[in-house]
């Protein structure tokens, strides 16, 4: 079934749904509802409670399923653009992998909104911050860590159906999670794809990245929701796996030239995958490599980087 990148909500099939937020970029995340047998299970909420209320509003008014109706919430990843709507669910059980629990105690809305509060005067890295975050409200925010977390493989169910929750991370953040639908041959991936945008390592190792899109391939699903962009299929996961040995070739090279991250940065040249969009996330991708090349376990300095995006965002 071709489903179209428009916003808004779309069934898959058999109360499987897709919550599409164009254009994908920064912060545009997907979201999915899974219902079955008066239960039902959202798939990440969105970045703020405004932008997650009216996801719920559409839910209630096409699926019958409103914020009360919600018991369970399952985070993907630790990233807020995946999880600070969870407060709208009252009265859902929030579900995450260990790791990620523990990462989204980081970075609070509040924190974000101290941060964007002064953006301004943060010269090239903060003028990119509010191109990037400006849309959103980091004060209006329904915050609700997890309730629940675990390691590995966890099953739930919605009503008679199954749904398996594989971890897969750390990949793009400490603890990214898949989430499965055996019998709807559907699986939300999170933020391991990023569909027609330029997917961001923060944390790797990039072979756990690889293995998790292998992972998704060896599913074998009819229904790919990415993290952003529009649904896909295997080659789709493919393209992405694709971009992440290329960038991992060509940092080597560049690591073992000794060339700086700054360096690198601007002379990789991005060919064919140089259409999707935010492609300076290659200055992220390239620090983090560059890291893993060289054991360093110390967190990355993320204003730093954040300018360097800036400067290749020119």
């Amino acid at each position: 079934m071709e489903i179209p990148f428009r916003k808004g909500l779309y069934e898959t099939g058999n109360g499987i749904y897709a919550y599409l937020q164009p254009d994908g970029g920064w912060g545009w995340s997907n979201a999915g509802l899974i219902s079955d047998g008066g239960e039902s299970l959202l798939v990440d909420t969105l970045f703020d409670a405004s932008l997650t209320r009216e996801m719920l509003k559409t839910m209630a008014d096409a699926a019958g399923v409103g914020a009360d109706d919600i018991g369970v919430i399952v985070n993907t990843h630790a990233n807020g653009d995946h999880t600070h709507g969870n407060g709208c669910c009252q009265h859902a059980e929030v579900i995450a992998s260990k790791a990620s629990a523990l990462e989204m105690s980081e970075l609070p809305a509040s924190q974000l909104a101290a941060i964007m509060e002064q953006a301004r005067m943060m010269g090239p890295a903060g003028q990119y911050l509010v191109d990037i975050f400006g849309s959103f409200d980091f004060t209006d925010v329904e915050e609700k860590l997890p309730t629940q977390t675990f390691t590995g493989e966890h099953r739930v169910k919605v009503g008679n159906k199954i749904v398996d929750l594989i971890e897969v991370g750390p990949a793009h953040t400490a603890g990214d999670v898949l989430v499965h639908v055996p019998e709807d041959s559907t699986i939300f991936t999170g933020d391991i794809l990023f569909i027609e945008g330029t997917p961001i390592m923060w944390a790797g190792p990039v072979a756990n990245w690889i293995a998790a899109c292998d992972k998704i391939i060896d599913l074998k699903a009819d229904t790919i929701v990415p993290g952003h962009g529009p649904i896909t299929d295997v080659p789709g996961v493919r393209r992405v796996q694709d971009y992440l040995h290329y960038i991992d070739q060509e940092a080597r090279k560049r690591y073992d030239a000794g060339l700086s991250v700054r360096d690198a940065a601007h002379d990789i040249r991005l060919g064919d995958f140089s259409s999707w969009g935010d492609s300076e996330r290659i200055a992220v991708n390239v620090s983090t490599l560059y890291r893993e090349y060289g054991g360093d376990t110390k967190p990355p300095d993320v204003v730093q980087l954040f300018g360097l995006m800036a400067e290749l965002k020119q």
